[in-house]
């Protein structure tokens, strides 16, 4: 493959900004999609930004004019009015577009761990790529189960050749933090306080002082899960862009290994000098991401433990940073 030309879509948001950069660095030249909702693009060199909304069915021609692969990252999470246009017919245009194109050497599609019902399900075994689609309950994981249907049978249909790369929670700037400790944001699932049922725990939300959450099954072992830090995701987005062998495949891409809630809360604890408080969260099964394929066929080497996603997210803000607009709760 010859690739020079690449069409980024969802250029705006976390994943985007982050892999821009990297691309241009690597020499692409980038048309990147602009949504029209806040999430602007960096004015970068050999960085063409074109704002629209990939529910106009017409745009998805014109956005493929001139390139030579798609890395597609545009999306909506739990929007019931916007799921179905946004995500899975955004989708439709785009590889209905490349099927008519012809030109397009390599389709990347975003994935996503939720596909596979991760903490909502219970999971015996890792979840490696062989798993069948069974998404918990939410329009999120509903549309990344249509979106990947779309790319499988694109690929088996017209031999469209696409790579699909399932990310897990992915984590930037001090998202972490947001999500452990008690105090908004809030970010992700569980949100704390809905599960606060002693007087101490209830305390803390009615002083609005701080901590750090420790999420613990009923029969009081630390809860387990899988995240992966925004280094790693972009690093799976090169390693696969252009790669004869990333072609047709579906690739999990996750952290290291997965953290237990009680170490990642100590070792978080101690690093913002706050008291550790146990949840008893019923709702919540023990998980973790099989590697094994990206790490063989991509050369995927995941660098973002627990403890330096931590240590990143701590020194962002003690370097007095302000988290990006976030369009979504987790």
């Amino acid at each position: 493959m010859k690739i020079k030309n690449v069409l980024l879509t969802g250029a705006g948001g976390k994943v985007g900004k982050a892999v821009l950069p990297k691309l241009i660095e690597a020499g692409y030249h980038i048309r990147a999609l602009e949504f029209t909702d806040g999430l602007r693009v960096k004015k970068l060199k050999n960085v063409d930004v074109t704002s629209g909304d990939l529910r106009d069915a017409s745009l998805a021609e014109k956005l493929l004019e001139d390139m030579d692969a798609v890395i597609h990252l545009a999306n909506v999470k739990e929007n019931r009015e916007l799921f179905l246009d946004a995500n899975v017919k955004g989708t439709f245009c785009l590889l209905d577009a490349c099927k008519r194109a012809g030109h397009i050497q390599q389709y990347i599609q975003a994935g996503s761990d939720a596909r596979a019902g991760i903490y909502y399900y219970p999971q015996p075994v890792p979840i490696d790529e062989t798993h069948p689609h069974s998404g918990y309950p939410g329009y999120y994981p509903l549309s990344k189960i249509m979106e990947e249907t779309m790319c499988e049978q694109f690929r088996l249909m017209w031999r469209l050749p696409i790579t699909v790369l399932r990310f897990s929670w992915i984590h930037a700037e001090d998202d972490i933090l947001a999500h452990l400790t008690l105090k908004e944001p809030n970010f992700g699932v569980p949100v704390w306080k809905d599960w606060a049922v002693t007087p101490e725990q209830k305390a803390f939300f009615e002083k609005n002082e701080n901590a750090v959450a420790c999420l613990r099954h009923p029969n009081g072992a630390a809860g387990k899960r899988q995240i992966v830090g925004i280094g790693d995701v972009v690093e799976s987005i090169m390693l696969s862009l252009g790669n004869p062998t990333a072609i047709g495949e579906a690739f999990n891409v996750s952290g290291p290994s997965a953290f237990a809630y009680d170490t990642a809360a100590k070792y978080a604890a101690a690093k913002l000098d706050l008291p550790v408080v146990d949840f008893e969260v019923s709702e919540f099964n023990d998980f973790q991401i099989d590697m094994h394929k990206s790490q063989a066929i991509l050369g995927l080497k995941p660098k973002y433990d627990i403890f330096r996603i931590i240590d990143d997210a701590v020194a962002f803000r003690k370097a007095g940073k302000k988290r990006s607009m976030c369009l979504y709760p987790g």
